[in-house]
């Protein structure tokens, strides 16, 4: 009886109380609630594409529209190959065909929050990691009409987790507040971490486990992860993310 006293305690402060810290943030701002009239423009994140004129890869992440922002992320790629005159956005989204492109400014703001940029690649790196992500965009098999679910997936963050898997040399991994990134796309239960390096088990993205170098350590239960990350000193909480290291910090550290 004791352990399980313990467990519950265990889950109230690691799982529940940081999603209650995340809500009232979201009580007291009130950013997002006005969704229709929220500013779409450019966060400034990205140079004129004029004056980028080698390869270019972000991706951001920005909390999501309304009240699903108090638990989670919306995440995007955006590609530029050398010379291209332009960016090129790519989303998942709930509404309309699930795979938008250029449906939005490439560093817009997600309906009034500025985004996160989680990964970043430039010049020859850019270049050799484009034809594989634009490859596995192509491939992805969750892009027609009533593929898409919010919870536990495949959504915008289940679409550019798959993407991130087809180069792992990039390291890179979204954040724990990706509801969906877990999903399992392909079908595979288990998989290698971000970076190849370790062992993600998911149970169809409701409950799993994760073991790797570039994540550290995670635990989701519905969605909610946990973790703490050594390597990038962070510890990983619902609905509020990293607390440390931030991923592009964690990313130039690797």
């Amino acid at each position: 009886m004791r352990r399980i006293r313990l467990l519950f305690v265990l889950f109230v402060v690691v799982f529940l109380l940081p999603i209650g810290v995340s809500a009232g943030l979201y009580l007291r701002d009130g950013i997002g609630r006005d969704w229709w009239g929220a500013d779409r423009s450019s966060a400034g994140l990205l140079p004129p594409p004029a004056e980028t004129p080698g390869a270019v890869v972000r991706v951001f992440a920005a909390p999501t529209v309304r009240w699903r922002g108090i638990f989670a992320v919306h995440s995007w790629i955006v590609l530029k190959p050398e010379g291209a005159p332009a960016y090129t956005r790519y989303d998942v989204t709930a509404w309309g065909d699930p795979l938008r492109v250029n449906g939005f400014v490439p560093d817009g703001r997600w309906f009034g929050r500025v985004p996160e940029v989680v990964f970043a690649a430039d010049g020859a790196e850019a270049a050799a990691l484009i034809p594989r992500m634009q490859a596995a965009i192509d491939a992805y098999a969750w892009r027609q009409r009533g593929d898409y679910r919010a919870w536990p997936g495949p959504n915008s963050n289940t679409f550019v987790a798959a993407v991130l898997e087809a180069v792992p040399e990039a390291g890179a991994s979204l954040p724990p507040t990706a509801i969906g990134r877990d999903w399992p796309h392909d079908g595979r239960w288990l998989r290698p971490a971000a970076g190849g390096v370790g062992l993600r088990l998911t149970l169809g993205g409701y409950v799993g486990v994760t073991l790797g170098v570039v994540e550290g350590v995670e635990v989701s239960i519905l969605g909610a992860v946990a973790g703490i990350d050594l390597l990038r000193p962070a510890i990983k909480l619902p609905g509020i993310g990293r607390i440390g290291f931030g991923a592009r910090e964690a990313q130039a550290a690797r």
